[in-house]
């Protein structure tokens, strides 16, 4: 019964709440006026027969109210009643009494200052327990009446304390311990919530009946909130994180905001501040072009440059949806912050000579990233001769489009599979960079370099949103390999990087991203089923909730990828940026290859691609039986 009128009282609205405060208000105040009658005169008041202490008493309870009012009491909101709000309380109190006092004295000609003294006690006492009941109690039965979140904060600092009192106060959590690394701090209590040794977690979250450990760490580096979150993978208990500390202070964030962990933290990687001069070099006010701009890494690209302030930016790609949904992205982000930026989508494909022609004879192109490619492995397998006419002879004809029209720079977006390749796109993209290498060397006015990279966490054909799909569907979550491992960074830092890197080339640079540590993706696929709150079902845990199938490596696939081919690499002046000396052919002499690679496309030889690409310098070593869907042997 208690915990239904408490729910609809909850349930008010704020014009009604002060409403029913007052009411608790007034009756108290007539409840303070028969306590200080009875304790002075020991017996109920007479207000049937003396009419005029029944009117003082409830003239002096509207004045009480009037008073509170006054001083902004009804304002407040109960449940985070503070020192503030008990001092206007005591005041207000002072004054209704005083003003019953002046009242009785004209009224009745005396002054019963025992009387009013006591009044003012009680009123100003029962006003501030009802308040403290509120803030205390009500919160509490709320909580048994509703279902809560019990939490283990982990981290004891300023924000693991601001949490938890935050938290006294919610009906949707109830902190229940905290962790710490400290062993100074082991068994101490604040507020009465005890703090625990984190290495106790997998224990604490049965004994406790856990639900959810909170990272309440906002200061704390990448690196140790991933050996944190590794370290809780055997918690039974859904683990989130908290908004940093200066967004629930002021208020633009609040306790309901508690977030799911991001996959990005998995990588353990701190984000590097970009080198502003780099960053804006070759794009303000220059007429910049994203080819594949609407794909993973181009749509990104595409969001850091027009907030660099490029004159123009034109977006090439042949995914019609995809380039729509990008246009209206950027269109929206340019009006909402009042960018100066002409935006030109453009449906094509890089294939196109002719349609590469067009656009570089109507825009005077200042700077290039060509990320158009087909990067999906298993697919270019199946697609051999159009991944190899894309990737190979796409980047061709982009290059000598823009030597034609005089583009200052041309960045390529290679990757790691580049790099003594096991599979045709591999190759395909080794055979692009190789393409830009020798093209540098000729006499143009065009700056070309590469930028190679690993994974990025989130693009369309990765493990990650793979996974995520896998573990809503309820499993098996199937990773290729126990062994296998690969290099991830976000797309944000991907494209911050590909642009600075663009921005230091002199002419034909291989340059090299700074992947940190290769991510097993067993491991990764762990993680994601326990942050989804879900066990691995596995021998020792048979029960559990997602099974990991292992399906063996694709044809082309490898168990771990690398970043170069050579040693000799050398620092620039980004700290995650290097540049690999490779050793490549003149122009000349790789002609040749690509116009036989050219001739084998058009007559669709599979055999002889396979036999081309094994001879050409790319390092190719195919680890399985070619199959295109068209024509297979």
């Amino acid at each position: 019964m208690l915990i239904s009128v408490l729910n609809r009282v909850k349930n008010l609205d704020q014009l009604k709440r002060k409403y029913v405060t007052a009411l608790f208000d007034f009756m108290l105040s007539l409840v303070a006026f028969c306590v200080a009658f009875i304790m002075i005169e020991k017996q109920l008041p007479d207000f049937y027969n003396y009419s005029y202490m029944l009117s003082i008493a409830i003239g002096a309870s509207v004045f009480v109210v009037f008073i509170f009012y006054l001083l902004g009491l009804y304002k407040d909101i109960l449940r985070y009643i503070g020192m503030k709000s008990i001092a206007k309380l005591m005041l207000g109190s002072l004054i209704g009494a005083l003003a019953m006092l002046v009242a009785i004295n004209l009224l009745l000609g005396y002054s019963p200052r025992r009387l009013v003294a006591i009044y003012m006690m009680t009123l100003g006492v029962s006003t501030i327990a009802m308040r403290i009941f509120a803030r205390v109690n009500i919160v509490n039965i709320l909580k048994n009446g509703e279902k809560t979140q019990r939490v283990l904060i982990y981290g004891v600092g300023d924000a693991g304390h601001q949490i938890m009192r935050m938290m006294k106060q919610s009906d949707e959590y109830e902190a229940v311990g905290f962790l710490d690394d400290d062993i100074s701090k082991h068994g101490l209590k604040i507020d009465n919530i005890k703090i625990y040794p984190s290495i106790n977690a997998p224990i604490l979250t049965d004994e406790l009946e856990v639900d959810l450990i909170l990272l309440a760490m906002p200061s704390l580096s990448k690196q140790k909130r991933r050996d944190i979150i590794f370290a809780l993978e055997d918690c039974n208990a859904k683990i989130k994180t908290l908004p940093h500390i200066s967004e629930l202070v002021d208020g633009s964030r609040t306790i309901s905001d508690i977030q799911d962990i991001d996959v990005t933290e998995l990588l353990g990687r701190e984000p590097v501040a970009p080198i502003e001069e780099l960053f804006s070099l070759y794009i303000e006010n220059q007429t910049i072009l994203v080819t594949g701009g609407a794909g993973s890494i181009g749509s990104e690209l595409c969001r850091q440059i027009i907030k660099n302030a490029p004159k123009q930016l034109i977006i090439l790609d042949s995914s019609e949806y995809s380039l729509y949904t990008i246009e209206q992205e950027l269109s929206a982000i340019i009006k909402n912050e009042g960018l100066n930026v002409e935006l030109i989508p453009i449906l094509g494909s890089v294939q196109s000579m002719l349609r590469l022609r067009s656009i570089f004879t109507k825009y005077k192109v200042d700077t290039i990233y060509h990320a158009a490619a087909y990067k999906h492995v298993p697919l270019v397998e199946l697609n051999i001769v159009e991944g190899i006419s894309n990737n190979v002879f796409g980047t061709l004809n982009v290059a000598n489009a823009a030597i034609a029209a005089n583009v200052k720079n041309f960045t390529l977006i290679s990757t790691d599979k580049a790099v003594r390749p096991t599979n045709v796109m591999g190759a395909s993209k080794r055979m692009a960079e190789l393409v830009l290498q020798a093209l540098a060397k000729e006499s143009h006015n065009t700056c070309f370099s590469m930028v190679r990279f690993g994974n990025v966490l989130g693009s369309s054909g990765s493990v990650v949103p793979l996974f995520k799909k896998q573990i809503e569907a309820g499993g098996p979550v199937t990773v290729t390999d126990p062994k296998i491992s690969r290099y991830f960074m976000t797309i944000p830092e991907a494209a911050q990087l590909v642009i600075q890197a663009g921005a230091m080339a002199k002419g034909g640079e291989v340059y090299v991203l700074d992947m940190g540590v290769p991510v097993k993706i067993y491991d990764l696929a762990r993680q994601m089923i326990h942050l989804a709150n879900l066990t691995v079902c596995d021998a020792s845990e048979p029960d559990g909730d997602i099974e990991i199938k292992f399906s063996g490596l694709r044809p082309g696939e490898k168990l771990y990828e690398e970043l170069l081919i050579g040693e000799d690499v050398i620092e620039t002046k980004h700290e995650r940026i290097m540049s690999a000396n490779e050793v490549c052919l003149s122009w000349r002499s790789f002609e040749e290859v690509l116009g036989r690679i050219k001739t084998a496309c058009d007559q669709y030889d599979i055999e002889d691609l396979h036999n081309l690409f094994t001879d050409a310098p790319v390092g190719y070593n195919h680890n399985g039986h070619y199959v295109d869907l068209v024509k297979s042997y």
